[in-house]
């Protein structure tokens, strides 16, 4: 099988933005009558925004409808990320390296408003042929589809892309899709030993996933 493409993830992996996002839920929470739990966080880690909205109204007791909560921790989201986008180290200049050599493809959990607004302040939208949000597919991530949908929009077999994720369910979410996975693991928030096992290669940093490297998953 051709190596065609490389997909990424976006939090996590390109942005440091899981303590963000944990931030901006927990207000809206505590804000609209609603409590946190220890374990919410994690929890809604990969899952679509009707999936972790709809978490927020049933599991955190939030008074709010989930079209109205998703709608407002995006709102506040954008703001926080218009004042310092958390891009992590070597995520510019790898995207841009690989851009070179390969098609991109992006499969985010993020809503849509948020994917463009991070690819647009970070200078990336030009590098990814496509962009994928779990909102637009059935099911968020573990479930493969965000993956499917990325590699039918590229016009390629899933088989001839790598993965690059973070966390458990978005490396199970791309092995599931028949992907080879780079993880490299979130310090904060790092996926369990046994998803870890599932990823052809275990990177420090993103610094380190160079086009070599790459094609070496890719086999």
């Amino acid at each position: 099988m051709v190596f065609e493409a490389v997909v990424f993830d976006l939090d996590g992996v390109l942005i440091d933005s899981e303590a963000v996002w944990n931030a901006a839920r927990e207000e809206v929470a505590e804000r609209h009558g609603g409590r946190w739990l220890e374990e919410a966080q994690r929890e809604m880690m990969g899952m679509s925004s009707t999936e972790w909205s709809s978490y927020m109204h049933d599991r955190l007791g939030v008074q709010l409808s989930p079209e109205e909560i998703s709608a407002t921790v995006v709102s506040r989201l954008e703001e926080l990320y218009r004042k310092r986008l958390p891009l992590l180290d070597g995520a510019r200049e790898t995207v841009i390296a690989l851009a070179r050599v390969w098609r991109l493809a992006l499969a985010s959990s993020a809503n849509r408003p948020i994917i463009e607004l991070v690819l647009d302040l970070a200078g990336l939208a030009q590098d990814f042929a496509v962009t994928v949000s779990s909102e637009e597919v059935a099911r968020g991530k573990p479930a493969p589809d965000v993956y499917f949908e990325a590699a039918r929009r590229l016009e390629v077999a899933p088989s001839s892309c790598v993965a690059v994720e973070d966390s458990s369910n978005g490396i199970r979410s791309a092995t599931a899709a028949g992907m080879r996975v780079i993880a490299v693991p979130n310090p904060e928030f790092p996926p369990s030993p046994d998803a870890l096992a599932l990823a052809d290669d275990v990177l420090k940093s993103l610094g380190q996933l160079t086009p070599e490297r790459a094609r070496r998953v890719a086999g």
